[in-house]
């Protein structure tokens, strides 16, 4: 069936379609073998169907195999892995010493590359998979004997390095290290993998070896500067896709508006998604809905099932995602390659590149935060000969309403750069301090990452590293540091059952106060309880299972301090600057909300001591003179501050959830109108700075996001926030759109770049308009 027919099938004669593209054919590009590989791993490689390459393929094959770090960045299914794999297959075939450490970002990917990698049964090549399933027999042999051994970093970072003796034939025979799927390392997750690898880098060299690193990525922005970030050398890029592709049609839908209570509201982009998923299925059609949460995956493929009622297709729809048991995960990923299933709602777990081909269709459950995910989710579809279909249901949100409406900022827009920072001294610190507790940190050590000889010097002020004669930093702590890949600390909150003591699940400490207060109810795996405690002290939040008829969220005041102006652009009656805050925030009280309607049917107060967050903000100020026609101005600063955190994610890598905001009349530091947002992570993840680099773009967006919202006076879609701490009051859309329209129109041919490095002086005026912080 054609995509035309598909999409109508489906209910393009309602007004759901609002973008059609269609990506066209590519035919596929051959060239002959490098003359390096020999004739065995041909050979091997002829058994499995592939008898020339792709160019790509060779060139980043050559780059590695001279040793040079080479990045390889093409489309889902362009052939990476073989990519990496021949330089690797070439030393086993050479029965040499050399081995390989292979990262993959999921324990899916990496048993699914085991697997591939077992097909081809190449000469000398002894691989094993060594991840937290590993029985200690099999990893004591991978250890010895693996030459390919294939693994994770959470696993690096937590059992190969602080085991590095155990590990020594490893490190010593080092020649390649693999880094699959490297665009996910951003952020701050991405600063912790960055230093891991460069500990293991450090290790490799202390043991003698001086490994290549070969990485694979989506199609990315500066793939060779972002795999340089993550090891501290230079790297070589490959991006010219040369594998074929069959085209595909991309819609991008939003679910129909219905009247709740006399206001236009978007439908359930999950029913929605059941509705499509259940009806591709019924038609045979193999289909991928990736969906954003472990619970709306559960939801939407029951939801689907049910739709099929008695239809046999009912029973071949299941959920998959992370939380389930290995020997489960391995069946569905069989089921779903080999065609036993035909429909999977699924997280982005399937996104990371397990091979799966023949897929018809892929639904995105809502824009996945950034292109390169979605250019990989929608790249599921299509393996085979058959154009494929995608569709995109847009969620009831800013950032997804603008992209169906704008659908240039989606196809025509270059995917972003992965951002992160080792040189956040919050990330960094804790890294330091394993090295040291690994080996003696060196002068040689700090010289690729700026700033880390300072935050070493601090760490001795606090008695964790002692500096001995001769320079080096030796680790003094009684116990190894604990330092989570996760997240910028290693606190966590264990949420634990009150009459069983059974382990539900953790939450990161910082976000406990929102989440696991005493009275929230809260979320997990499809299942609903009520918190009894909040323990701080010791990391522990007791719950018991409940169905109450309301929903809860926490209220919160925030105060915000700049400390410091890195940068700022003068525009006469605006201003934009960018530096370093703090954040002082504290959950004052939580509202209970009756279900479906919304309806606050409760207020409790809270006791819970203020959390502190030192950051980067990126904030606009406006002269209240030219805002003369702007009435209600704090809802108006406050609509532009929660529809401007959610647009943020078309200028930088983050989503809503990365960031926070204020917005306040005067703010005591600039006694001015204010609008705050700044990375809601210690010492910053690169988010504000992405978002002052490209202000107009996204304050642009901003604004025309709400302005052609189809509400009255603001909804999800354009400035309500789900996680607003003051109940997303005061809000005020048409004086939104006019104060955005006044920062835009700001007369920026004078503007000037300015750095202050002096705090600021703080302000005499009162904190009478300062809205809560929406982090």
């Amino acid at each position: 069936m054609s995509s035309d027919r598909l999409i109508s099938a489906l209910g393009a004669d309602h007004e759901g379609l609002r973008h059609l593209r269609r990506l066209s054919p590519r035919a596929a590009q051959r060239c002959e073998w490098p003359e390096w590989v020999p004739d065995r791993v041909r050979e091997a490689l002829a058994e499995q169907g592939i008898l020339r390459l792709w160019p790509h393929q060779a060139e980043a094959a050559t780059h590695a195999f001279a040793g040079r770090d080479v990045v390889v960045a093409t489309g889902t299914a362009s052939g990476k892995s073989l990519a990496y794999l021949l330089p690797v297959l070439t030393e086993a075939a050479a029965e040499g010493d050399g081995r390989t450490l292979y990262l993959a970002p999921t324990k899916a990917l990496a048993a699914d590359q085991a697997r591939a990698v077992a097909e081809f049964d190449a000469p000398g090549l002894l691989p094993a998979i060594v991840d937290g399933d590993t029985p200690y027999e099999h990893r004591r042999w991978a250890q010895r004997f693996a030459n390919l051994v294939l693994s994770n970093p959470d696993l690096l970072h937590h059992s190969v390095l602080p085991r590095h003796r155990r590990w020594r034939s490893l490190l010593k025979n080092l020649k390649y290290v693999v880094v699959d799927e490297c665009h996910i390392y951003r952020g701050v997750f991405g600063a912790h993998v960055a230093l891991t690898l460069r500990r293991l880098l450090r290790l490799a060299a202390h043991y003698g070896a001086e490994p290549t690193v070969i990485a694979a990525s989506a199609t990315a922005a500066d793939p060779a500067a972002s795999l340089s970030t993550l090891t501290g050398r230079p790297a070589e890029a490959v991006t010219a896709d040369a594998s074929p592709s069959p085209g595909a049609s991309v819609a991008l839908w939003e679910p129909e508006t219905i009247e709740i209570e006399g206001e236009p509201q978007k439908a359930s982009t999950l029913s929605e998604t059941a509705r499509m998923l259940a009806a591709l299925t019924r038609l045979g059609l193999r289909t991928l809905a990736f969906v954003p949460s472990r619970r709306g995956a559960e939801i939407i493929a029951a939801d689907a099932k049910a739709r099929l009622g008695a239809d046999p297709a009912a029973d071949r729809i299941a959920a998959y995602r992370a939380g389930y048991l290995r020997e489960h995960r391995r069946d569905l990923e069989a089921d779903l390659r080999e065609g036993r299933l035909l429909g999977v709602a699924t997280t982005n777990a399937l996104e990371l590149g397990i091979d799966v081909t023949g897929l018809d269709a892929v639904l995105l459950c809502g824009y996945p935060g950034r292109l390169a995910s979605f250019w990989q989710q929608i790249g599921r579809a299509g393996r085979g000969r058959d154009e494929a279909l995608a569709i995109m249901l847009a969620k009831d949100d800013p950032l997804d309403t603008f992209l169906v409406h704008h659908p240039e900022a989606v196809f025509d827009r270059p995917v972003e750069a992965s951002v992160c920072d080792p040189s956040n001294p919050y990330v960094l610190a804790g890294h330091l301090c394993l090295a040291a507790e690994e080996l003696p940190l060196r002068e040689a050590d700090f010289r690729s990452i700026p700033g880390s000889r300072e935050v070493a010097d601090d760490l001795c002020e606090r008695r964790l590293l002692r500096r001995r004669p001769g320079g080096r930093y030796y680790w003094v702590g009684s116990e190894r540091p604990e330092v989570s890949l996760r997240g910028s600390g290693p606190m966590a909150v264990d949420i634990a059952e009150t009459s069983t003591g059974r382990l539900v699940g953790t939450v990161d400490a910082a976000a406990a106060h929102r989440l696991v207060h005493r009275g929230a109810v809260y979320l997990h795996q499809g299942e609903t309880y009520l918190v009894d405690d909040l323990d701080l002290d010791d990391g522990l939040a007791l719950v018991h299972a409940a169905k109450p008829p309301w929903t809860t969220s926490p209220q919160e005041i925030t105060h915000l301090e700049i400390l410091g102006t890195r940068e700022s652009l003068d525009l006469g009656e605006v201003a934009l600057c960018l530096g370093e805050v703090e954040v002082t925030s504290a959950v004052i009280s939580y509202q209970k909300r009756r279900i479906p309607s919304g309806e606050v049917i409760d207020t409790q107060m809270l006791d819970l001591p203020p959390q502190t967050l030192r950051t980067v903000a990126v904030w606009w100020t406006v002269e209240p003179e030219a805002l003369g026609g702007v009435k209600d101005l704090p809802g108006a600063l406050h609509a532009a501050e929660h529809a401007s955190i959610g647009l943020l994610p078309l200028v930088a890598t983050c989503d809503r959830w990365d960031i926070g905001g204020l917005s306040t009349a005067a703010h005591p530091d600039t006694e001015l109108p204010t609008v705050f947002v700044y990375d809601g992570h210690p010492g910053g993840a690169g988010f504000a700075e992405q978002a002052f680099r490209k202000w107009t773009d996204w304050l642009g967006a901003t604004r025309d996001a709400i302005a052609s919202c189809d509400c009255r006076t603001g909804c999800p879609s354009c400035i309500q926030s789900p996680k607003c701490g003051n109940g997303n009051e005061p809000l005020d859309k048409a004086d939104a759109v006019a104060t955005l329209g006044v920062v835009l129109a700001a007369e920026d041919e004078n503007a000037a770049v300015t750095v202050h490095d002096p705090r600021p002086e703080p302000a005499k005026s009162e904190e009478d308009d300062l809205w809560p912080g929406d982090f």
